[in-house]
């Protein structure tokens, strides 16, 4: 069980095809802050079809990417 497993569930669940989270949005999803480990667990998010498509430490957001079902 991963520490992110709360916010992959709610980025299977949401369905968009491309979206962005602030990194306060994802604290209140997974209930916890988002940290540097999060660059090794976010490889966990291909199980869920989808990717961390970027991060902007700028803007603190994560844009996220459903893979494609070729």
């Amino acid at each position: 069980m991963s520490k992110y497993d709360a916010l992959w569930q709610y980025i299977e669940k949401n369905g968009e095809p491309s979206f962005k989270l602030s990194f306060d949005d994802i604290k209140n999803i997974a209930g916890i802050a988002i940290d540097h480990s999060f660059l090794n667990y976010k490889k966990e998010l291909f199980q869920y079809g989808y990717k961390v498509e970027k991060i902007s430490l700028k803007e603190k957001t994560v844009c996220f990417q459903k893979l494609s079902d070729s």
